[in-house]
């Protein structure tokens, strides 16, 4: 893990390390991303990389610390974010999240990149971490997920029902952050938000990620996802139902983890170690 962390690849495998960029239809709509592919003739373990709202922070640290290690890391955009065409709404992230983690195991894609599709990780942060959960419920496939700073929209959601000034809230906060996004409005994700409700409750996901392994990485120095209100509740949930293969974690940063990039980077490749081994 050393290594990876503070060395570059060996330059004589072969086939060479690369740097593609590749497109993915979702919803009509081309999803454009960047695949960090290992130097060697695989097939790598995948790693899909999802990033959070609006997406300032997409963690091409990590993707870069995942390709030395070995692994074939995928960071995209989502539909009507930084250029890809199509609206902004939470339920097309989860879609597209969903459309691109099954398209990484196709054979067309898994054999043009040298990809192992059965060996296939989700890490997100903040929006992320909640599609990176909120997909591996729904795909048995994915074999481990990491979940860093995630925002439980299941819990803001009942916030905002009982408190009308969280509503108001979240609506201007988001509002500030629309400008690398299209066709939405902080209203309209609030609104989104509270129809969904408890479906999109990261705690009622316990049952179907029960036979996985799950790391969570909360901040505690970090007001846009406070940890006594969306890791450590969460945790606990995890713990009770029980999630056997939970792994936690609880840093004291904020939340773009800024001064925690290379902890965050060695836990997140010592956990995929253990799970994706081949």
């Amino acid at each position: 893990m050393t290594d990876a962390l503070t060395r570059d690849l060996p330059a004589d495998l072969a086939p060479p390390a690369g740097t593609p960029a590749v497109t993915f239809a979702s919803g009509g709509h081309a999803l454009l991303g960047v695949l960090h592919l290992p130097a060697g003739p695989g097939p790598h373990p995948i790693v899909v990389l999802l990033h959070g709202f609006p997406g300032n922070e997409r963690n091409f640290d990590l993707a870069q610390s995942l390709r030395r290690a070995g692994y074939a890391a995928l960071v995209f955009h989502y539909r009507g974010s930084w250029g890809v065409g199509g609206s902004y709404s939470w339920g097309n992230v989860l879609e597209d999240a969903a459309r691109v983690t099954r398209a990484v195991r196709e054979d067309a894609v898994a054999s043009a990149h040298r990809l192992d599709p059965d060996r296939l990780a989700l890490v997100g942060h903040s929006l992320g971490g909640f599609a990176a959960l909120m997909t591996a419920a729904a795909d048995p496939a994915v074999r481990a997920v990491v979940s860093v700073a995630a925002f439980d929209m299941g819990k803001a959601a009942a916030a905002c029902r009982a408190e009308p000034g969280a509503r108001a809230q979240h609506a201007s906060a988001w509002d500030e952050e629309l400008l690398p996004l299209r066709g939405t409005s902080g209203a309209a994700l609030v609104a989104e938000m509270e129809a969904a409700g408890q479906a999109w409750s990261l705690a009622g996901l316990a049952p179907r990620l029960a036979d996985r392994p799950v790391l969570l990485v909360g901040t505690g120095r970090d007001s846009v996802t406070p940890a006594r209100t969306h890791h450590h509740p969460l945790v606990e949930a995890y713990r009770a139902h029980p999630v056997s293969g939970l792994e936690h974690r609880l840093y004291p940063t904020d939340h773009a983890l800024s001064d925690h990039r290379l902890t965050l980077a060695r836990d997140v490749t010592d956990f995929l170690d253990r799970h994706l081994a081949d």
